[in-house]
């Protein structure tokens, strides 16, 4: 069976490696030089292929504490689940979450170079028992009922995961999985399934040289397609997350292709945000120009795909949406561009949140600016009262082009960038070429 398995992923492979481009190899020595890793030595003879970058961990919090990684993909957001459209206010005025990624362990067995947490395959030190996990379930359940991201990490290093989704599942959360895919068997995806857990998100962000290469482990491509094919014999519906970089931003189509050949749900595209390790690979970051190309192609293929497609750390999207569908004479309804199009472009603080190993909250995994930690706050006087929260839901405080602009309400720039760039998460968005018809910087007003 093992065989037949094996040969069903080598013509997959074999599919894609015709896809193939030559200038791959000297791309990856590149990177070999400037990272200082001698992957000549690691590396597989095979040239093609995936590679499959996690949504990475998350910086140093305000706490002073190491916070845990957030392996896998970030869905929505980390962790690359379904978006929802900005929910209703309860009466206190504020939005109930409505996605939270939860690093529930630092520990990680892959060595990614753009990972976030700098992750390491130890745990961080003082992570939330077992009790206090099913604690803080509990208390998030006073806020309602939002998609609980249970990533890491790798949160299939922690042994209890199965018990605390079982807890969330058993509360009336809908329980999703991130993972790097590797450690994934037959027995692990029954327990995956039997956990009430509704869908893994597992990344890809190339071909086989470069998934490798980023992760810095040789065969964890294909350790992560075996973990597929044992989840599709398990019936745990999947969805592949791809970070884009200038690394792989000429792989997307072949990822894509390869996504719906797998039978993938979902594929969910994460722009770097170079924090953590990832912040030592600045010269794989793409422009803005390539960024908005990249944006256009994703709504091209969203017209074209029966996937759910969602960009994620790339709010600006959700603007050439609109100015794309205006072009066209096309209303942006459910209808039309599905129901992802009815979100805000960032999320975080609004109706998505992240919480670390440790119990730290932040807007996102990469915005290390701590709300409060769940050991000495409960989460929902958290969610309503944080500073930065309320900061973040407040447009009008928003500087430079992004307060100026007439699509901040739809997009809102990523407040990550903003505030590695300039210390300051209510500062323009970096990474967005686009001018607001009637702005001028300070300097150039008459």
């Amino acid at each position: 069976m093992e065989k037949k398995t094996e040969n069903n992923m080598e013509q997959k492979m074999e599919n894609m490696e015709k896809k193939t481009k030559n200038n791959m190899e000297q791309k990856t020595e590149n990177m070999e030089q400037k990272t200082g890793n001698n992957m000549e030595n690691k590396m597989p003879e095979k040239e093609t292929g995936s590679q499959n970058m996690p949504s990475g961990n998350h910086p140093v919090l305000h706490s002073g504490r190491q916070p845990a990684v957030h392996s896998g993909g970030h869905p929505g957001h980390p962790g690359g689940h379904p978006g929802h459209p900005v929910s209703n206010t309860d009466d206190s005025g504020v939005r109930p979450p409505r996605i939270l990624a939860w690093e529930t362990t630092a520990a990680c067995n892959l060595a990614c170079k753009h990972c976030r947490g700098s992750s390491t395959i130890h745990s961080a030190k003082g992570e939330l028992t077992t009790a206090e996990a099913k604690k803080l379930l509990e208390d998030i359940r006073e806020t309602g009922t939002p998609i609980i991201i249970l990533s890491g990490g790798e949160p299939l290093m922690r042994p209890d995961i199965f018990e605390i989704a079982r807890y969330g599942t058993d509360l009336g959360f809908r329980m999703t999985l991130a993972t790097n895919g590797t450690m994934i068997t037959r027995e692990i995806a029954e327990k995956i399934r039997d956990a009430g857990i509704q869908r893994v998100s597992i990344s890809l962000d190339g071909r086989e040289r470069t998934h490798d290469t980023f992760r810095c482990i040789p065969g964890c491509f294909a350790d992560s397609m075996r973990g597929i094919d044992h989840l599709k014999k398990a019936g745990v519906e999947f969805q592949i997350n791809t970070t884009v970089s200038r690394f792989n931003v000429d792989e997307l189509e072949d990822v894509h292709a390869f996504t719906k050949e797998v039978g993938a749900v979902a594929h969910h595209f994460f722009f770097l945000v170079p924090t953590g390790r990832g912040a030592e690979l600045t010269e794989f970051e793409i422009t803005p120009e390539e960024y908005e190309t990249a944006l256009e192609w994703l709504y091209g293929i969203h017209k074209k795909t029966d996937l759910q497609i969602r960009p994620t750390c790339a709010p600006h999207y959700f603007r050439i949406l609109r100015q794309k569908a205006k072009e066209e004479g096309i209303e942006v309804t459910p209808k039309t561009h599905g129901l992802d199009a009815m979100t805000k472009g960032c999320l975080g603080g609004i109706s998505f949140g992240f919480i670390s190993s440790v119990g730290d909250v932040n807007p996102c995994g990469y915005l290390p600016v701590s709300a409060g930690n769940v050991r000495e706050t409960p989460f929902k006087e958290i969610w309503e009262n944080a500073q930065v929260f309320n900061d973040l839901r407040n447009y009008s405080k928003y500087l430079g082009k992004c307060g100026a602009c007439g699509y901040k309400t739809v997009c809102g720039g990523c407040r990550a960038r903003a505030y590695h760039e300039t210390g300051n998460y209510m500062e323009e968005e970096p990474l967005c070429s686009y001018v607001p018809p009637k702005f001028k910087r300070p300097a150039d007003k008459s």
